[in-house]
């Protein structure tokens, strides 16, 4: 069976946690908005949506701390990969339903977005991604030469992360906005 290098596994678990931990702490930080933007998605039965709007960030924060622990890492990865490709199920059909309107929920509640096709792609991409994360690791001890390693691989996805965010979720929407305008 194919192992992990224990310093890519580290770049996985801190970047999937840097992913998460702060979408669970803009969702539980605002239920109310967060249980508002559940409602428009019109995918969580009413009775329902309360306990989803407590669980989903309780699950987001749970799964990622979970990547650090040996025993539950593969099966945080894998419910983090199930639990992204939700996502991209809700946010696809409610773009295939025209419904383009509906925040993405994606950013909490000082920074509305609205869904988009893209985040789709994102979102699948993401899933697949963290699938290494499940296979068992190399045991090996970790060196000064994998930390720096570890360091800049984490600043580079940091840094591609909200480039493509801030891209794709505002300056390409804003453009189509002036050129349609012409």
């Amino acid at each position: 069976m194919p192992t992990l290098d224990p310093a890519l596994g580290l770049v996985l678990t801190l970047s999937y946690s840097a992913l998460l931990l702060p979408a669970a702490w803009h969702k539980a930080r605002e239920l109310a908005v967060f249980r508002a933007v559940l409602e428009a998605y019109r995918l969580v039965p009413r009775a329902l949506l309360t306990p989803a709007s407590v669980l989903l960030p309780l699950t987001e924060a749970g799964l990622s701390v979970g990547l650090f622990v040996p025993a539950s890492r593969a099966a945080c990865a894998l419910a983090i990969a199930a639990l992204l490709v939700v996502y991209a199920f809700a946010i696809g059909w409610n773009v295939a339903q025209g419904r383009t309107d509906l925040d993405c929920g994606c950013t909490g509640p000082l920074e509305r977005r609205p869904v988009a096709g893209w985040m789709v792609t994102r979102n699948v991409l993401l899933a697949g991604l963290v699938l290494p994360a499940a296979l068992p690791w190399d045991v090996r001890p970790l060196l000064w030469l994998d930390l720096c390693s570890i360091l800049a691989a984490l600043a580079t996805i940091l840094l591609l992360w909200l480039a493509i965010d801030r891209l794709l979720g505002q300056v390409m929407p804003r453009g189509a906005l002036f050129k349609g305008s012409r």
